[in-house]
């Protein structure tokens, strides 16, 4: 009876030791797995990328110009390598044309501040953008020549509540007062 208790007894602690061993390494794994999201929020410009998943998802939208035409299309945005960019990717048709781009957008640490580079099907090389956001509203502004003028641009998007977002497209010639170009009205999928 001895032999069979000790062996009883053998097995319990044998078991408990590879419970022990199988916590242990469950919790260095949860450990190992907090680590990542803990150097996320320290890791520079990580605060600053996660303002911006609000556009993450798919998104049906409609452009609205002011001479009266719309156009429809979808929208769509996901998370670039390493959480360090935002890539969306959008195409829209209608009577005012067929418009397909992606935009990449990430967070400059140097320059403080967004950028956003916009590539597009009716213009060659790369539109690039510095953004802030201004209250609950993201602004992005950039300039370039054209035939004898600069074109400002400044677009403007903003959560219009759950499932909605907004965003307006305003540019000025020279030092002219800028107008609006366009205004996208989205809805998530």
């Amino acid at each position: 009876m001895f032999m069979e208790n000790r062996k009883g007894t053998v097995a319990m602690v044998f078991l408990a030791a590879i419970l022990a061993a199988g916590m242990t390494v469950a919790a260095r794994q949860e450990k190992t797995a907090e680590k990542p999201a803990a150097a996320a929020t320290t890791r520079p410009g990580a605060a600053e990328m996660e303002r911006l998943k609000f556009y993450l998802g798919e998104w049906d939208y409609t452009e609205t110009y002011p001479n009266g035409g719309k156009n429809t299309g979808v929208y769509s945005s996901k998370l670039g390598p390493g959480g360090n960019s935002l890539i969306n990717t959008f195409h829209s048709q209608g009577p005012v044309g067929d418009f397909e781009g992606l935009q990449v957008m990430t967070w400059d640490a140097r320059e403080k501040a967004y950028k956003m580079y916009v590539f597009g099907n009716n213009f060659p090389g790369a539109l690039v953008e510095t953004g802030q956001f201004e209250g609950e509203t993201l602004v992005y502004r950039s300039e370039f020549p054209t035939e004898g003028a600069n074109l400002k641009l400044r677009n403007a998007t903003r959560l219009n509540g759950p499932g909605t977002l907004v965003s307006e497209q305003f540019m000025a010639v020279k030092e002219a007062p800028e107008r609006l170009f366009v205004h996208v009205e989205a809805r998530k999928k």
